[in-house]
């Protein structure tokens, strides 16, 4: 089968792989859609350690069942299924209290094994929620990214009539002012430096759309809350300013949720914090009820691909796809492979 190998830093090589075998409890999955995950780009530069070469990367995906497990009795071959890619334990006390997203013993398909740039895949039966006949795969492999929005905007509990504002209109970014809105919430202020995401994040629905590199973001979300901030503020950049910006931005009792990875340490201002009693909160990965809600939302139309922020590429494109999200500024917010 056709499969990118990630080799080292800056290096992924099209080679032809083995189909993988699939154990008692699992089936192969022919992809479809697979997405580029920002924090595979830092993979890529070989500044991530929990992917280590050689790797198939690829996490972002859905497919069709090309052959199943002894021991599989709820899927049958020709099934459309999007696929949860973090395995968990159900067992370690994370997962019997329903926070499966930190489980003792998670892997994720495509970090800790063979992932979906590839023609073929092995997944747990587990991990494969059928599709009904009007999503399509396109669709549903955007259920893992929108599953990590719907995780944060849980935890950063939106309401109706929140005043909002998202550092960052990249792929995640986007999808929390979805979702945001979806729960009821207003999306005051979007912050971006890229014009086309820029562009993306006004349509969506945002109020006000600022580059911070060429506005005052502290002092516009002033204005537009009456001096005192957003209720909830959604950092998915994750670099050491726009921590320190989302902390500022926040209003006296508000939440700031930190969604970005990346950079690994940052100063905070955390006398500011304890003052004005900002609840700061992490939100990483999802729960595999976030993931069912993810798919909801795109059976329901409520997030849906189109060619305005999502661009189609064959696999051969992988390793030029990656090139250019790291050394330009892409006006598509997602791309999508194709094996």
């Amino acid at each position: 089968m056709k499969a990118v190998v990630w080799t080292g830093p800056l290096e992924m090589v099209l080679k032809n792989e083995p189909v993988p075998p699939i154990k008692r409890d699992e089936v192969l999955v022919r992809v479809d859609s697979v997405g580029i995950c920002g924090s595979e780009l830092s993979g890529y530069l070989g500044k991530n350690t929990l992917r280590v070469p050689p790797l198939v990367m690829g996490h972002e995906f859905a497919g069709t069942i090309a052959a199943i497990g002894s021991d599989v009795r709820g899927l049958a071959k020709a099934d459309r299924v999007a696929v949860n890619p973090l395995i968990t334990c159900g067992n370690c006390v994370f997962c019997m209290k329903g926070m499966e997203s930190l489980c003792l013993h998670r892997r994720l398909i495509g970090a800790h094994q063979a992932g979906a740039f590839a023609e073929f895949v092995a997944v747990p039966e587990k991990n494969c929620l059928p599709l009904r006949a009007s999503v399509d795969l396109l669709a549903a492999s955007l259920a893992e990214p929108l599953a990590c929005s719907v995780r944060a905007v849980k935890i950063g509990g939106v309401t109706n009539g929140c005043r909002v504002m998202v550092l960052g209109a990249g792929p995640i970014g986007l999808l929390v002012m979805k979702t945001v809105q979806h729960n009821g919430g207003r999306v005051a202020l979007a912050a971006e430096i890229n014009p086309a995401r820029m562009a993306l994040a006004k349509a969506w629905g945002a109020e006000r759309v600022s580059n911070p590199r060429e506005s005052d973001v502290f002092r516009e979300i002033r204005e537009l809350t009456d001096g005192l901030g957003a209720d909830i503020v959604f950092d998915a950049v994750g670099s050491s300013t726009t921590r320190r910006l989302a902390v500022d931005s926040a209003y006296p009792g508000g939440t700031v949720v930190l969604i970005g990875l990346h950079e690994s340490e940052s100063v905070l201002q955390v006398n500011h914090i304890i003052r004005s009693e900002i609840r700061l909160a992490g939100a990483f990965a999802y729960t595999p009820q976030d993931f069912s809600e993810a798919l909801g939302l795109l059976t329901d139309g409520i997030v849906r691909p189109s060619s305005d922020w999502v661009e189609e590429r064959p696999l051969e494109d992988c390793d030029i796809s990656f090139s250019e999200l790291i050394d330009t500024n892409p006006s598509a917010a997602k791309i999508i492979l194709h094996p």
